[in-house]
C-alpha cells in the first residue's frame, strides 16, 4: 500500500499534463468547435430572456412540479407543440476564462488524487508500470470520460458532444495513467 502524500508527485504531474492536454485539444484544435452552434435570431432570443429577466440558473422547459403534472393533458400539449429543452443562464459580464481554468485545474487535481487513493491501496511501492497505468488510467477515464454520459441523457447534449468528450476522457485517462506509472515510488 502507498500513502497518498507519497504520491504528490504523479498527482501533480498527472494534474498538469491533463489540464495542458486539454488546452490543446480545446483551445489549438478544431476538434471541439462543433460542440456549441449558433441560435437564429440570438438578439432576439437574448433579449426576451433579458425582459423576462431570467436569473443564473438552469431551466427546463416546459416546466412540470410533479409526475402529476406532467401526465396532465395540458402538459403533454405543451411537450407535443415544443420547443423543449433545458437552458443554463450564466451570469452577465463574459466569461471569466481565469476562474474556469483554475477550477478545471482543481477538478484535475481531484481526479488524480483519486486515482492514487485507489492505486495507492491496490499496489505496492515499486509495482509494474502497466499495472499502476491500469488502475490510474481507469479512475481516470471514469471521471473525464463517462461523468458526460448523464448529460446525454438527462439534459439533450447532443451524443456527439458525448462522444468527443470520451475521446478526450481516453486521452486524459491515457495521460494520467502514463504519469503515474512514470513516477511509480519504487
Amino acid at each position: 500500500m502507498v500513502g497518498i502524500p507519497e504520491l504528490w508527485l504523479p498527482i501533480a504531474a498527472a494534474s498538469v499534463i491533463v489540464f495542458l492536454a486539454s488546452s490543446i485539444l480545446h483551445m489549438l484544435l478544431p476538434f471541439h468547435r462543433a460542440d456549441y452552434r449558433q441560435l437564429p435570431d440570438e438578439d432576439g432570443i437574448a433579449d426576451a430572456i433579458r425582459r423576462a429577466n431570467v436569473a443564473p440558473g438552469q431551466y427546463m422547459f416546459p416546466w412540470c412540479a410533479d409526475a402529476k403534472t406532467a401526465s396532465s393533458p395540458e402538459m403533454k400539449a405543451k411537450f407535443q407543440r415544443g420547443p423543449v429543452g433545458v437552458l443554463v443562464r450564466m451570469p452577465d459580464g463574459g466569461h471569466n476564462m481565469g476562474k474556469y481554468l483554475g477550477l478545471w485545474l482543481l477538478y484535475c487535481v481531484l481526479v488524480s488524487v483519486f486515482a492514487a487513493y485507489l492505486a495507492g491501496r491496490t499496489l505496492a511501492a515499486g509495482a509494474d508500470y502497466l499495472a499502476v497505468f491500469r488502475i490510474s488510467g481507469t479512475v481516470a477515464f471514469g471521471a473525464y470520460g463517462l461523468a458526460h454520459f448523464a448529460d446525454s441523457i438527462w439534459k439533450g447534449q447532443p451524443w456527439s458532444n458525448t462522444a468527443r468528450a470520451m475521446i478526450d476522457g481516453v486521452i486524459y485517462a491515457g495521460l494520467t495513467g502514463g504519469a503515474f506509472g512514470w513516477l511509480w515510488p519504487a
